[in-house]
């Protein structure tokens, strides 16, 4: 154990296990180690976890807050370990997910002098707060070492705010081992006064249009986003719709806001949705949006029916500019979301007793591609296999891509469990490190569910889960292509081409290979994978199984089968047994 007064790297490494951080995730390096050694003598209270590139540390941070809620931190020293955070910070300033980066930069004397990695903008160099300010809610170099508690607590407090996010702070190596004593605890320098309460006015209203549809036992179809489980949520979203008599709706990334076997679960909106959300918003007296700012991907093919109806909007930030219209009334409530919907609901307990309200939705009507006739395990099929091996509690991953929106469109995610999906920037591998950092976060099975794209681009994490035998189930759906790109090169382009078909690889063989200790499989059929992945269930550590997919099937992406379905009406050729009509 280390002797004498604490340095500064001590000081956050101690500040961070205060406020319930207990695993940091990155990548080492000359002008980071000093943390990593201040977490090795934190007697176990924080667990340094090093990634494979920074990219993934960011998301293991990231998939850490999103299952635990605590914050999630990542580490990377300077250079290149700097700028491959960088579209880790952006998905997560996108999502709005709580980060903290700790940067390391060259000692302060070698700054502008030619240092290794500068990134000071001295002498010419770039500047590193001027790279990380627009991908951030706080950037600040920390050039004295007495100013460390101040900084800490303004970036921690940034993550937090009313519109969350990543926070940076660019730490000096010399900066990081000088010693600091009498330093304030974070916890009282993160003490703050009582927030004022939200607009009344709006709560007020907000409540007149609530109670107004209830009272009169018009259709509510409210729309839940990721903001309900950032807040941790979802009972008191449960309470309104119940109040309410409303149907639910959840965008693409929050499938686990609202308990989708729930009579009133309506299932997903947008382009990746189900015709059953478009048919009650329709019928809708008022739309309530929970948690979400509506972004193109939620509310594609809904726009004429939100175009007429009524909404109430309960989130930090406004619904984006094409959710909102002049011709029906909008209310916007920005105040805390748990706060607002108790508001909320006080306020419908209040009205006589109207019994169970509405009817419920009938659950989710879902779309069907085109099953081509050539090898490979349908998407859906795949889908239900592994919906029927997931164990309660279970975290779903998912990544980018045509597999993507089938997990989207047809699973359910288990009881007690939850899903996490990158749709800020869509990043492809982005799943692998966040279901590190879930199964980190949770003690719990994650299922990471991927293309081989996905698993092209940051699939070697599966080291980390194979280095600390974390219970994560990774399922590639190797269909050896960008198979969402060449169906775009396909139904755009009419290609006679493809940039995006791979030579075939037998992954499960690869990664074996590489890996003994890890558990691989490869399915041909959805019997297989179902099989491989309750064998999977069994294990303690992680586990590989990959599914033999087809690149020319079609995804149930609503953009791509209606202008599959447009084309055949136009030519005279429709045939209903190729698509389904898409509502």
């Amino acid at each position: 154990m280390r002797k004498g007064p604490p340095r500064v790297a001590d000081y956050v490494i101690s500040s961070l296990a205060d406020q319930g951080t207990d695993h940091v995730f990155g990548v080492g390096g000359a002008n980071i180690e000093d943390l990593y050694d201040a977490a090795h003598l934190s007697g176990g209270r924080v667990t340094a976890v090093v990634a494979k590139h920074e990219f993934s540390a960011a998301t293991m941070a990231e998939g850490y807050h999103r299952t635990s809620g605590r914050l999630g931190v990542a580490m990377a020293t300077s250079g290149a370990g700097a700028m491959n955070l960088v579209p880790g910070l952006a998905e997560a300033y996108a999502a709005r997910i709580p980060t903290l980066a700790l940067v390391g930069q060259p000692p302060r004397p070698l700054e502008g002098r030619g240092a290794f990695q500068d990134s000071s903008g001295l002498a010419g160099t770039f500047d590193a707060v001027d790279l990380f300010r627009p991908l951030t809610r706080f950037c600040a170099r920390v050039d004295d070492p007495a100013d460390i508690g101040k900084l800490l607590a303004e970036a921690v407090a940034a993550t937090r705010g009313p519109c969350r996010g990543p926070a940076v702070l660019l730490l000096p190596k010399d900066v990081q081992q000088a010693t600091v004593d009498q330093l304030p605890s974070l916890d009282q320098l993160l003490a703050e006064p009582d927030r004022p309460a939200a607009a009344a006015g709006n709560r007020t209203a907000a409540a007149r249009m609530l109670t107004g549809a209830a009272a009169s036992g018009a259709g509510v179809l409210v729309i839940a986003g990721d903001g309900v489980g950032r807040a941790g949520a979802r009972a008191e979203l449960a309470e309104l719709a119940r109040l309410l008599g409303a149907s639910v709706a959840v965008t693409p990334e929050a499938k686990d806001a609202f308990d989708n076997g729930d009579s009133r679960y309506a299932g997903v909106a947008g382009t990746i949705g189900h015709p059953t959300v478009r048919r009650q918003l329709e019928r809708a007296a008022l739309c309530v949006l929970v948690g979400t700012r509506l972004p193109v991907m939620a509310r594609a093919g809904l726009e004429a029916a939100l175009d007429a109806t009524p909404l109430v909007c309960f989130d930090p930030e406004a619904p984006y500019p094409g959710a909102l219209r002049a011709d029906a009334p909008v209310v916007h409530v920005d105040g805390d979301l748990r706060t607002e919907l108790r508001a909320a609901a006080e306020a419908l307990a209040a009205l006589p007793d109207r019994g169970p309200g509405g009817p419920p939705s009938g659950g989710p009507e879902y779309l069907v591609a085109p099953r081509p006739d050539s090898p490979g395990v349908r998407l859906d099929d795949a889908v239900r296999a592994i919906e029927s091996a997931l164990p309660d509690g279970a975290t779903v991953v998912s990544d980018a891509g045509n597999a993507s929106s089938a997990v989207i469109h047809h699973l359910s995610v288990p009881r007690e469990g939850q899903f996490v999906l990158a749709l800020g920037m869509g990043g492809m591998g982005h799943s692998f490190g966040a279901g590190i950092g879930a199964a980190f976060g949770t003690g719990r099975r994650a299922y990471v569910l991927s293309g081989d794209g996905g698993f092209y681009a940051h699939g070697m994490e599966l080291h980390t889960a194979v280095e600390h035998q974390l219970p994560v189930t990774f399922v590639v759906f190797n269909n050896n292509a960008h198979a969402m790109c060449v169906t775009r090169e396909q139904l755009l382009y009419a290609a006679d081409y493809s940039y995006n078909t791979f030579r075939p690889a037998d992954l499960a063989a690869g990664v074996g290979a590489m890996f003994p200790s890890l558990r691989t499989a490869t399915a041909t059929t959805a019997e297989e994978l179902r099989r491989a992945l309750l064998a999977a269930n069994e294990r303690t550590g992680p586990a590989l199984v990959c599914v033999e997919a087809d690149p020319d099937e079609l995804p149930p992406f609503l953009p791509f089968l209606k202008l599959i379905d447009d084309r055949a009406t136009s030519s005279g050729a429709h045939d209903d047994d190729r698509v389904t009509p898409v509502g």
